[in-house]
């Protein structure tokens, strides 16, 4: 199979998932019948919720490639909530356009309390995509064969580095203020770079995002200790390194403890 071939398939696949994840959460709202929605009636609410999940979800997209394209380091936590928002006024034109219909009258002073329930239902479907996205990265990561040197990270991250660690083997990254402390077999350096963008360039590395200031290579954690939802990593170099709570789980599956 050549590389154009697998690279249709795993889109293909991709574009399955998030069609599978659509009809999921729309069935749901369906079955859950929120602000009245249920007295519609089977199949058409059905069809409803599903078709206006199906609409979010294209906007979604769209505006999450604008955002990125505009603004690339804007961090995950401002995405989502922009996402929400511009959700939410396509489909809130799309469920007051609908209620026109069905009641054969405008009322205008029902179209702020429409955007603010379909502002809830987009911040609610955001933070699910936001936590299976969150969770499906630390997975990959976790799972991701190992690598033996920082030669394998993109040049984004090796080429601020000092020449003699350029092919050391990393074992973390830290961040400090607004500066990064990245740690290889051969001594540390303190680098100019945001920690996403750093973890962004070690993505064909064998490692995770432990802490919202940590990035662990898995082939340089020696112990493991568990906690009340949390826990510790020990590393080659000695470091002891913090998992907070909301790393944990995936960490704790993939088998880093």
């Amino acid at each position: 199979m050549t590389q154009v071939q697998e690279n249709l398939r795993a889109g293909m696949r991709k574009w399955a998932l998030r069609a599978a994840w659509v009809v999921a959460i729309g069935t749901f709202l369906a079955i859950l019948g929120p602000y009245g929605t249920g007295s519609v009636g089977w199949p058409q609410v059905w069809v409803y919720w599903v078709g206006l999940i199906a609409l979010g979800a294209i906007v979604g997209w769209v505006t999450g490639k604008l955002v990125q394209h505009l603004f690339p380091a804007l961090p995950q936590w401002g995405l989502y909530p922009i996402i929400a928002l511009s959700i939410s006024l396509p489909v809130t034109g799309a469920v007051f356009a609908i209620n026109v219909m069905m009641a054969g009258a405008i009322r205008w002073s029902a179209l702020p309390v429409t955007w603010f329930f379909v502002l809830v239902i987009s911040l609610f479907v955001t933070a699910i995509a936001w936590f299976a996205g969150h969770m499906q990265a630390l997975r990959e990561a976790a799972e991701s064969p190992p690598s033996a040197s920082a030669s394998s990270a993109s040049p984004a991250l090796t080429d601020k580095l000092p020449h003699r660690l350029r092919a050391a083997r990393l074992i973390s990254m830290s961040a400090e203020d607004h500066y990064l402390r990245v740690r290889t077999d051969s001594g540390d350096a303190l680098i100019l770079m945001r920690l996403s963008d750093a973890i962004a360039a070690c993505g064909a590395l064998a490692g995770a995002q432990v802490h919202r200031s940590w990035w662990v290579a898995r082939y340089a954690v020696t112990d493991a200790r568990k906690g009340d939802g949390r826990g510790t990593l020990i590393l080659e170099d000695g470091s002891e390194v913090p998992v907070s709570r909301s790393f944990y789980p995936a960490l704790r599956e993939a088998g880093w403890f």
